[in-house]
């Protein structure tokens, strides 16, 4: 089943029935396909709750405020090479000091692809961090990358960055669908998250890119501040503009 309007797509968030879609339990521990039997994201009932309280718990050791400065000189101390920046920075507040695995191991963290250099990655995050500091690099890393780059995309001068960011994660989120199934029919449930977000009859919410209802995203704000702080060194500092 596809999902395109605003008050459908909120039912269904809102609704403890329906789950992300199952992950393999029995993997080889140390795996990327083992972490991902471990974290909240792919959990539900208690086990979610618990892991989710968490993540919240070492995010509240974390001021958003102070990311988007860090992350603002760290885009410029690269010269605008800002691909990192956001993961780095989250990473440093999180006592994570080389978060230089981390890409590897966030190619197959949503979708499930395992591979020897993901299982490589995960392995070696594991020696340096705990699995809620490695659930919320592996999360937020693609996800605020492709924020900032299509922020950055429909950027034009003079652009508050609050305001394109906002319009971004309703217009052009980073994640364009979630899956859930149904517990009590096995049924998929695909949520188009860019036709839901713009539904002309919605309007409780401004986006469903943060999530809804019982399994919101833990760290908007913390997200939101690193995309602000690479865009304000890319669209208002002396950073070269990536081409």
């Amino acid at each position: 089943m596809l999902i395109t309007r605003q008050a459908e797509a909120e039912a269904v968030l809102s609704d403890t029935r329906y789950v992300p879609p199952p992950v393999r339990q029995d993997a080889e521990e140390g795996t990327l396909a083992w972490l991902r039997a471990q974290v909240s994201r792919f959990s539900t009932g208690r086990t979610h709750a618990e892991r989710r309280r968490l993540l919240v718990e070492r995010l509240n050791a974390v001021d958003p405020t102070e990311l988007r400065p860090a992350a603002k000189a760290m885009t410029l101390e690269r010269d605008g090479d800002w691909r990192g920046v956001p993961t780095a920075v989250l990473g440093a507040a999180l006592g994570v000091k080389d978060t230089s695995a981390v890409a590897a191991a966030a190619t197959g963290y949503l979708s499930g692809e395992e591979s020897p250099e993901a299982d490589a990655a995960v392995a070696e995050l594991l020696e340096l961090a705990g699995i809620p500091e490695i659930t919320l690099l592996l999360q937020g890393h693609a996800a605020t990358e492709a924020l900032i780059e299509n922020a950055f995309r429909h950027a034009h001068p003079g652009d508050d960055i609050e305001t394109l960011l906002n319009e971004t994660l309703k217009q052009d989120p980073p994640l364009k669908a979630t899956r859930r199934l149904d517990t009590r029919t096995g049924e998929e449930v695909t949520i188009d998250l860019v036709t839901a977000n713009r539904d002309p009859s919605g309007g409780r919410v401004p986006h469903l890119t943060f999530g809804y209802g019982v399994r919101p995203c833990p760290a908007p704000a913390h997200a939101i501040a690193l995309a602000s702080g690479v865009l304000e060194a890319l669209l208002h500092g002396n950073a070269r503009r990536p081409e």
